[in-house]
């Protein structure tokens, strides 16, 4: 049976054949310092979980968590919203033909135009969204298909983009600007809405396309190679990207200041969605001075130019019309969480509660002396 020696010095790192080696290699202590951090002295507070800090707490919860939740359900049911699949996928479908036969070949665009009738008028401000299905824009080689610095205004970054914008790097031996997948897949439908008056005559619905992209990017994330003044001798040498139909500097010709990369729709397409659902703002209908509603209730027509195909990917596209509140567009998620935990509780307390006095009774009974 072997016997161990115990060594202070050799606990604290100075092993004995250090010292015979003239002094030299001192090795320095492992052992933490003496103080109230590192030796764990610092002065603590642990509950001491009671039926009567328990159950109150269960109790506070859910009648806090219960009418919350009743707020949220009931304000996000009065968001009016209306939603019309165009994707024409079904033969039925007004845009079936333009379904079928649009690819991103094609060079003539596809039009058609679909009806449909709001039973409840809309009030306040109609924002008009586009929305995708099976469209993973969280792929990881697809997040990454962009150049920063090229989109916030960088020269040298317009001439030799990212290598992460490959294979949409250059085109015909020129850099392509914007750069990269998620740029070449801007979403390019157009869309036009119109009112049915009751004498038959189609109205179109103002929709404004400024104030639809974050402040942020619009103003910081994304700028122009030269400033706005002269884009065509700006972006020189450069290629659009290859389903592109026309050049970044001739997004919005018209308008200096929503042309090239701070365009509101390229940069509002540019923000990638983290689920395979979403949408994206498209325009926004603003409310009118006088009392009368914004979108008021009757026949409307949605003429689309259909560009964006689909298909490929078994996607499918939408046109959401809504309005908001306090708390943004509707979702019901949040209400319906809120009225589930307040409610778990609460019947978590009063479980607990009934078991507490069944217990506490058996122990006081079993204390009386026979």
């Amino acid at each position: 049976m072997m016997a161990s020696s115990y060594n202070a010095k050799e606990e604290d790192g100075h092993h004995s054949g250090a010292s015979n080696n003239g002094g030299a290699g001192v090795v320095k202590s492992k052992k933490p310092d003496n103080t109230a951090f590192k030796q764990q002295r610092l002065p603590a507070w642990q509950p001491i979980l009671t039926a009567g800090t328990v159950l109150p707490a269960f109790f506070v919860i859910g009648l806090i968590f219960i009418p919350i939740g009743i707020g949220l359900y009931v304000t996000s049911n009065n968001i009016k919203e209306y939603e019309i699949d165009y994707t024409g996928a079904d033969i039925n479908d007004a845009c079936y033909n333009c379904a079928k036969n649009f690819s991103w070949n094609s060079t003539t665009p596809c039009l058609c135009s679909v009806p449909f009738t709001l039973e409840q008028p809309f009030e306040s401000n109609v924002f008009m969204y586009y929305g995708l299905s099976n469209f993973y824009q969280n792929h990881r080689r697809y997040v990454k298909s962009r150049d920063d610095s090229q989109l916030n205004g960088d020269r040298s970054a317009l001439k030799n983009p990212s290598k992460e914008c490959e294979p949409y790097r250059t085109s015909e031996g020129k850099p392509i600007a914007p750069c990269g997948a998620i740029a070449n897949s801007l979403f390019n439908d157009t869309l036009e809405l119109y009112h049915i008056d009751s004498n038959g005559t189609r109205n179109a619905i103002p929709l404004v396309k400024k104030g639809i992209a974050w402040w942020t990017d619009k103003h910081v994330k994304f700028r122009n190679p030269g400033g706005n003044s002269n884009l065509t001798v700006a972006f020189q040498d450069t290629s659009k990207p290859v389903n592109w139909r026309k050049p970044v500097f001739d997004l919005d010709p018209s308008d200096p200041e929503n042309n090239g990369f701070i365009n509101e729709d390229f940069i509002v397409w540019m923000r990638t969605a983290a689920l395979p659902t979403f949408r994206k703002l498209y325009r926004i209908i603003q409310k009118k001075p006088s009392t009368t509603p914004t979108l008021p209730s009757g026949k409307y027509v949605l003429e689309i130019t259909y560009n964006y195909p689909v298909r490929s990917f078994d996607g499918r596209k939408r046109m959401i019309l809504s309005t908001i509140s306090w708390m943004g567009g509707k979702n019901p998620f949040l209400g319906i969480a809120y009225i589930t935990v307040g409610s778990i509780c609460f019947f978590l307390g009063v479980v607990l509660l009934i078991i507490h006095h069944k217990y506490d009774t058996r122990n006081n009974s079993a204390d009386i002396p026979s």
